[in-house]
């Protein structure tokens, strides 16, 4: 949830976890005080209101953080994680007081429980993580935790015998299933848009979760994953110059016949590259199957699912391509995450490029994306002996990269998207396309800066003096935006 609101940087994993650890502690400090004050036996009912008003709380956490990001930063939601975190770790010195005589055994005692409280947390993360984030929304995971610990509370208070107790709980548990589907309604909505999200266009036509992330698309056809901007569903390169990239294949490599792509997203650069003139094979990477589904949805991109030339893989990039050494491609593609994003270094280090470089044919290229990182570039161009950029993306090589821009011109005018023309130059519109699009040529050698232009290796060392390289433990671009 955290991630998604904040479009997935770094930081936000460490200030949830310090958020989570800071309630344990103050809930440690709170459980010495009621020890004090109490007798042991006294203190089961204690402990059961703790673990409803922990739940409860938890339950409402999402649409709370969710109502907060529309007018102020996520950091001020996490004494909501605080406080919940804080209530049930209150309750494991209780239970430690409760339980474990003051004698002989008391160490064992102790042990038992840590290790009955590892178990629970290792399977509780495991089952949520893993298995019901697969099938269950947020909104529903959080009902069943909510009605979990209703269940916990009431049997603390032995209320299986208390009429009047199985009824107020019976009550709760239906306030908590009823009013899940009004709070949780907006939920991605509000956090993906916060200020704007009462804007007409901010408005979410599809929501995907799995275990690996949530996907969303709004009703302008952007996409969006783990709440940041991904693309747009539409193939058509009349709606959007990001889709010059991918055509692009044909200026750097003369043959790109067998094709990597780390990423597939929404799945418009997969269908371009696959549709491409000299494409014969395009084998594309998703960590997230919610992707394929959200595929499935869009005749634009739905084409890709069948067509014989592509093979999808549902791994993690890195991992595949580890257990795939011996493949070889000719163009090895990433219009992958920002750089700023958590894990972004495992596609922009030097040791993914070595391990990229490996799986290249003579003449190979790595076309992948830096996001604009000034970082990223220099690390591309310092790796490689023959670099080209393209706006955000630096095309890579260890072999010298026959750009050309008449090879370019004659792929587009031959380009077809199953099986019509991308660009009918019948059409004054399509011929001034092809001119815009051709005239990124032009850039070269990039002596001055234009963004969405082009420069050569020489002009990007010359820009980027002084940078650092990403390396795997170097994760600069995580932890500097301005990097």
């Amino acid at each position: 949830m955290y991630s998604f609101a904040t479009a997935g940087p770094a930081q936000c994993f460490a200030f949830v976890l310090g958020a989570f650890l800071a309630g344990i502690a103050f809930g440690s400090l709170l459980s010495r005080r009621l020890c004090s004050l109490a007798a042991p036996k006294s203190l089961v009912r204690p402990i059961a209101v703790l673990v409803l008003l922990a739940n409860l709380l938890g339950f409402a956490v999402v649409p709370l953080v969710a109502l907060i990001v529309r007018q102020a930063s996520y950091l001020w939601t996490l004494p909501l994680v605080a406080v919940t975190a804080g209530l049930l770790g209150a309750t494991f010195p209780l239970i430690c007081h409760i339980a474990v005589a003051p004698d002989a055994r008391a160490g064992a005692g102790l042990s038992y429980l840590y290790l009955a409280n590892i178990i629970g947390s290792a399977a509780g993360s495991w089952l949520v993580g893993f298995v019901l984030m697969d099938y269950l929304t947020l909104r529903w995971i959080s009902v069943l935790l909510a009605l979990l610990g209703i269940a916990v509370a009431l049997a603390l208070l032995g209320a299986a015998r208390q009429t009047a107790a199985v009824i107020a709980g019976a009550a709760l548990a239906a306030a908590v299933v009823l009013s899940s589907g009004p709070l949780f309604a907006k939920v991605y909505r509000q956090m993906e848009y916060k200020r704007d999200w009462r804007d007409p266009g901010a408005r979410l036509t599809d929501v995907v979760e799995t275990r690996s992330g949530v996907v969303t698309v709004d009703a302008d056809g952007a996409i969006f994953g783990g709440g940041a901007f991904d693309g747009w569903m539409t193939t058509d390169v009349h709606d959007t110059d990001l889709l010059i990239r991918p055509l692009a294949l044909s200026f750097f490599h003369p043959a790109p016949k067998d094709v990597l792509e780390v990423g597939m997203s929404g799945g418009a650069w997969s269908e371009i590259i696959a549709n491409h003139p000299q494409v014969e094979h395009i084998v594309v990477i998703e960590i997230n199957p919610g992707y394929v589904e959200v595929v499935r949805r869009y005749p634009m991109v739905a084409p890709l699912l069948h067509n014989p030339k592509v093979e999808i893989a549902i791994d993690d990039g890195r991992r595949w391509m580890f257990r795939h050494r011996d493949r070889k491609f000719d163009v090895i593609v990433m219009d992958t995450i920002y750089y700023w994003r958590a894990h972004a270094t495992n596609l922009l280090s030097v040791e993914f490029l070595d391990l990229a470089r490996g799986m290249l044919k003579p003449g190979g290229i790595i076309y992948y994306n830096t996001t604009f990182s000034p970082v990223a570039q220099h690390t591309g161009a310092v790796h490689f002996p023959y670099a080209y950029r393209f706006g955000p993306f630096m095309a890579v090589s260890d072999s010298p990269i026959l750009a050309s821009r008449d090879r370019w011109r004659n792929t587009l005018t031959n380009y077809r998207l199953e099986g019509q023309p991308i660009l009918d130059l019948a059409l004054a519109e399509d011929r001034d396309l092809l001119d815009h699009i051709l005239g990124k040529a032009g850039t070269l050698p990039g002596n001055q800066y234009v963004s969405e232009g082009m420069e050569t290796r020489e002009n990007i060392l010359r820009r980027t003096a002084g940078k650092p390289i990403i390396t795997d433990d170097n994760m600069v671009t995580e932890w500097r935006q301005d990097h």
